[in-house]
């Protein structure tokens, strides 16, 4: 695919990845920011959509490679990276969160596709054992998780009950993460299961959870949020990078071999040897929408980057819990409660020092000492020409992956549905459901398939 006859677009490609179903808030909100806040006219495009044709037409000056593309598994398909390769005179930009692990391939990754900058997550100190020794690009950025969206302040207000009106004491949620990644990450399970232990002889409301099915989103998030007085908290990231892609196949080599290990064998024989290798802690978004809520957050000590400190923004609990009974007792002194949160929010919130406003104008501002002009991004004649190169496919590429996508739905709901009728009956159950379900499974599936394929040459 040459680019010499290309069309030069000056403005940002921001390629993303977000499925038809929702997303955690903190991932739209960062995706969102850039469109809503550069001076730069971005243009971008959800790679689940899949390539638009007149993508192949048009050089932009700055291309964006968001997270959500950049997880284990690469969410950039052919098209793209034959784009991407092909794109020599665009600045390339990669944002990346979870570096931890999959790293030799990050690094190939970067190496092969000639990116010139990337947003870490990781200390400027810490950049000479990771990307300086292992990549060739050239600009390294130290950022943030997430920042504070003007979303979650207005969620923050229609949802957020007063202090007295709060039917839960202490909530949280998180998910168990792999032993790999070492006892930080263990933490955020952790700190849960423990709070939960100790306070067993206390008359506080908790509603803690750990399980993957009892994670929230959207409203119910938001109104989750609004419902607690103060809430749990550790700092993002992880303790063990495995820098040499060596600890996760190591695991689960063992965890095959030997399924009733437990974390403190794992430690012993493999893990405690890459603990703290390089150091990749950070401030979670969580900690944003807690302070706009109005929520006093009970954290484990930590670094949280220089952001937080302890007993001015949060009440710090040890990671043993030696002072839960300290903790606790702050938190039942509604005036020092209250102190220390509003603390937080006027630190976080109200300062406007974290928000994605001022996150997008440093983005900005690096642009322009790259030598580019927002001004020019916004060019009426070049903007028409755009738009109708990148969209004049859109019904044949979304039609068919929403149809699927609707289908799959209808599946999974039809499927249970019948299920509980014909397992209604000992006969059903026995006999039927286990001939009948795998039937009715494939399908509806290849019904819809072939008439997406049949009418809009969907896959190719």
């Amino acid at each position: 695919m040459s680019m010499k006859k290309n069309r030069k677009v000056h403005g940002v490609l921001f390629l993303y990845f977000h499925y038809w179903d929702k997303n955690a808030p903190t991932i739209i909100e960062h995706i969102s920011s850039f469109s809503k806040y550069s001076k730069f006219k971005v243009w971008g495009i959800n790679t689940e959509r899949g390539f638009p044709a007149g993508l192949k037409s048009l050089e932009f000056d700055i291309i964006v490679l968001h997270y959500s593309l950049l997880g284990p598994k690469y969410l950039l398909f052919g098209e793209f990276l034959e784009y991407l390769k092909n794109s020599r005179s665009s600045y390339k930009i990669a944002f990346f969160q979870d570096e931890h692990h999959y790293c030799q391939q990050r690094f190939a990754f970067l190496n092969d596709y000639n990116i010139d900058c990337v947003y870490t997550l990781l200390h400027p100190d810490n950049f000479k054992d990771v990307y300086e020794k292992y990549t060739g690009v050239k600009r390294l950025i130290q950022t943030l998780t997430g920042y504070v969206d003007d979303n979650v302040i207005k969620n923050a207000k229609k949802y957020s009950k007063p202090d007295n009106m709060r039917d839960i004491d202490i909530g949280y949620r998180a998910r168990k993460l792999d032993w790999y990644m070492g006892k930080g990450a263990q933490e955020k399970s952790e700190i849960g299961e423990k709070f939960i232990e100790h306070a067993g002889g206390t008359e506080l409301k908790l509603d803690i959870a750990t399980a993957e099915g009892d994670r929230l989103y959207g409203n119910k998030w938001y109104k989750f949020l609004g419902n607690q007085r103060a809430c749990l908290g550790v700092e993002a990231g992880v303790s063990i990078y495995d820098i040499q892609d060596v600890v996760r196949p190591e695991w689960e080599r063992l965890r095959a071999e030997n399924p009733s290990m437990t974390f403190a064998e794992m430690s012993e024989c493999l893990f405690n040897k890459w603990e703290g290798n390089i150091p990749y802690r950070t401030i979670s978004p969580r900690v944003f929408e807690a302070a706009a809520f109005h929520i006093c957050q009970i954290l484990y000590e930590g670094e949280y980057q220089g952001i937080l400190k302890p007993m001015v923004d949060y009440i710090p609990l040890k990671k043993d819990f030696s002072n839960f009974d300290e903790v606790i007792k702050l938190f039942h002194d509604t005036r020092f409660r209250k102190r220390i949160t509003e603390n937080c929010y006027q630190h976080l919130i109200a300062s406007g020092e974290y928000t994605y406003r001022k996150f997008i104008d440093a983005f900005d501002e690096e642009l322009v000492k790259q030598g580019y002009n927002h001004r020019l991004s916004r060019d009426k004649k070049q903007n028409i020409m755009a738009w109708f190169a990148l969209n004049k496919d859109m019904p044949s590429r979304i039609i068919p992956r929403y149809v699927i996508y609707v289908g799959n739905k209808s599946i999974e709901k039809t499927i249970p549905f019948l299920g509980k009728l014909i397992s209604s009956t000992d006969f059903g159950k026995k006999f039927l459901m286990p001939i009948l379900k795998p039937a009715f499974d494939t399908t509806f599936r290849f019904i819809y398939v072939k008439l997406v394929r049949r009418f809009y040459d969907y896959g190719k």
